[in-house]
């Protein structure tokens, strides 16, 4: 199995869809226009945080301007300015914020991956698109052997039981439906935690408050064996 160096590696140096690669491309020369003086990723992102991680985040993919302009998960978006505030709230990460690489962003006892590597158009990867990172997320998840897996959204929270089914862990039947607070045992300590994603659409109408994300973080310090008071 890929070391965490290698599978990160692995990830960026992807082209195997077509659509996606062309998209991150075109975004990286017209860019913004607030963002005109910077230079762009436009590749696939890594991962994010060690891979001693306990509690493995998962979303759904990079944003156009955000991850796939600074080339860090979550980095320099409105969804990262929640994610990292509820970070840094949960004692999982060092700051409150993440604006680029190089900013000093630490991650304490989780990681950041996600179901797309590649920013897709209007944020919906194709179905084969998503089969296609199916290995990236499966190697993550093997090497982190994280007790947490926190999923942001029904993709992810879908994409992570796909898995859990192929590795014939105990998966209950019917499925369990995604929710924000939802959670299912996968065995052996493994637990599966959704979240709605802190997206524009989800933030500016209020599905998802701060309070909301704030809960489901000490939710998954809890099940995660993490001492909620540091």
């Amino acid at each position: 199995m890929a070391g965490w160096r290698d599978l990160n590696q692995a990830i960026t140096s992807c082209r195997t869809c077509p659509r996606l690669v062309a998209h991150c491309s075109h975004i990286a020369q017209v860019k913004r226009r607030s963002f005109q003086d910077e230079d762009y990723w436009g590749l696939p992102v890594p991962n994010l945080g060690p891979k001693k991680a306990r509690i493995l985040i998962v979303g759904l993919a990079p944003a156009a301007h955000g991850a796939n302009r600074t080339g860090r998960m979550f980095t320099g978006d409105r969804s990262g300015d929640w994610l990292f505030r509820a970070l840094h709230k949960a004692g999982l990460a060092n700051q409150a914020t993440s604006t680029a690489s190089g900013d000093g962003l630490k991650l304490v006892d989780c990681a950041i991956t996600a179901v797309c590597h590649c920013a897709p158009p209007d944020n919906k990867p194709l179905t084969e698109e998503v089969k296609n990172c199916e290995p990236f997320l499966a190697t993550t998840i093997q090497l982190c052997r994280p007790p947490v897996i926190l999923a942001l959204g029904g993709l992810a929270w879908t994409s992570v039981l796909r898995f859990a089914s192929s590795q014939n862990w105990p998966v209950p039947r019917p499925r369990p439906k995604f929710g924000h607070g939802a959670m299912v045992s996968l065995g052996k300590n493994r637990h599966l935690l959704g979240s709605y994603h802190p997206s524009q659409q989800n933030t500016f109408t209020g599905r998802l408050t701060e309070p909301m994300f704030d809960a489901v973080f000490k939710q998954a310090r809890n099940l995660a064996g993490l001492d909620t008071n540091s």
